[in-house]
């Protein structure tokens, strides 16, 4: 079947009608926006505070809202109808991943506006920055598909927060603790390791191996993600 934008289009407007009404799901927004004001009224913010902020954005902006669209569907046992749909599982997908792309989008702006990141090369962050929204998209779409209701996905993503949030914070225990030392190939220490070379100067030859292992996390998420919701269309 064809990939077709209007049936995406719709599903776009559908999945962002109902966030708009949702102010649990949309409070998340608000939250990572007020950590942003928070810590931009610190003196001398560093990097790794920057990016705190970009992963916690991605992880309660993005894993939660897509999760929580998902498994809205399900508690309201329409995702069965929509699999039925003549929509395609891209078009389903992407008009559902296209809400919490923008909206991450936005509050990334509005956040690292409020904490003053200006990246010395916009280029190489923006595209780790679109990589890991594609990665934390797949998480959340996983993850809505595992839980039953919006309550549930609400725990369920608990685990991504704190791993993906705060995940980076653990590196400083590799020394002592060297099973921690997998880790430094999560999506959120390689973007700030390859935010620290691009403010170092230095050009994609040196950072491309951090925006494959990111990519590297997208295609794994995205085609377990895939898996789980064609045996979820056989069992329903």
């Amino acid at each position: 079947m064809t990939f077709r934008v209007k049936r995406m289009y719709a599903i776009f407007q559908k999945d962002l009608k109902d966030l708009s009404k949702n102010m649990y799901i949309g409070s998340t927004v608000f939250m990572a926006v007020l950590l942003a004001a928070l810590y931009g009224r610190m003196d001398g913010i560093t990097l790794e505070l920057h990016f705190m902020v970009i992963n916690m954005t991605f992880a309660i902006v993005t894993g939660f809202i897509q999760c929580a669209i998902i498994a809205e569907e399900k508690e309201k046992n329409t995702l069965r109808g929509l699999m039925l749909s003549p929509a395609t599982i891209s078009e389903i997908m992407a008009g559902k991943s296209l809400v919490s792309f923008i909206t991450t989008i936005v509050t990334l702006i509005i956040c690292m506006w409020l904490t003053g990141y200006t990246p010395a090369s916009i280029l190489p962050i923006a595209i780790a920055i679109i990589l890991s929204i594609f990665f934390y998209i797949a998480m959340g779409t996983l993850l809505g598909l595992l839980s039953k209701s919006v309550m549930e996905a609400s725990v369920i993503v608990l685990p991504v927060l704190f791993i993906f949030g705060f995940g980076s914070f653990l590196v400083g225990f590799i020394d002592e603790y060297p099973v921690l030392k997998v880790i430094e190939y999560f999506p959120n220490v390689q973007i700030i390791d390859l935010a620290y070379k691009v403010e170092e100067g230095l050009g994609f030859g040196d950072i491309w191996s951090h925006l494959g292992v990111i990519m590297a996390w997208v295609v794994v998420t995205a085609l377990i993600t895939i898996v789980v919701f064609k045996k979820r269309e056989m069992d329903e």
